[in-house]
């Protein structure tokens, strides 16, 4: 009977079989333990009924933001409008209802006014502890 010698190859190279292993491993570690943050958007609690209200025109501030990137102003019945910034409806908003703290905003916002701009509004409203707030579309 004869004896087979088998002599051991050293190599200088990694060994590659299991590298999709360990790339799929790590890709699905990495999936797990990943905390993705959530979307914060505009916290708005809409009514569970719809239910119409008659308001006094005298409680409603008009905020009408236009196609050209400005947001007109009205104040309850009042003909004039005060053209501004969507930046500056936060300082607006903080005269105005520390006039009359039953003030409501009403957003009215034109169809081909840019979306950003709408936000940029309601933003500036949340920061300065705006509560009632009625969001339409501004027609023609």
């Amino acid at each position: 009977m004869a004896i087979l010698n088998k002599k051991s190859k050293i190599t200088d190279e990694i060994p590659s079989s299991s590298m999709a292993d360990i790339a799929f491993l790590l890709l699905v570690f990495f999936l797990v333990t990943t905390v993705f943050p959530k979307d914060r958007g505009l916290r708005i609690v809409l009514p569970e009924q719809a239910e119409e209200v008659e308001i006094s025109q005298r409680n409603i501030l008009h905020i009408n933001i236009m196609p050209d990137g400005l947001v007109r102003i009205r104040r309850g019945d009042s003909q004039n409008e005060q053209t501004v910034s969507p930046r500056d409806v936060e300082g607006i908003w903080r005269i105005e209802v520390a006039q009359n703290p039953n003030l409501i905003a009403g957003v009215k916002t034109h169809p081909d006014a840019e979306h950003r701009l709408m936000i940029q509004v309601l933003d500036g409203l949340q920061v300065a502890g705006a509560e009632r707030i009625s969001l339409q579309l501004l027609e023609g």
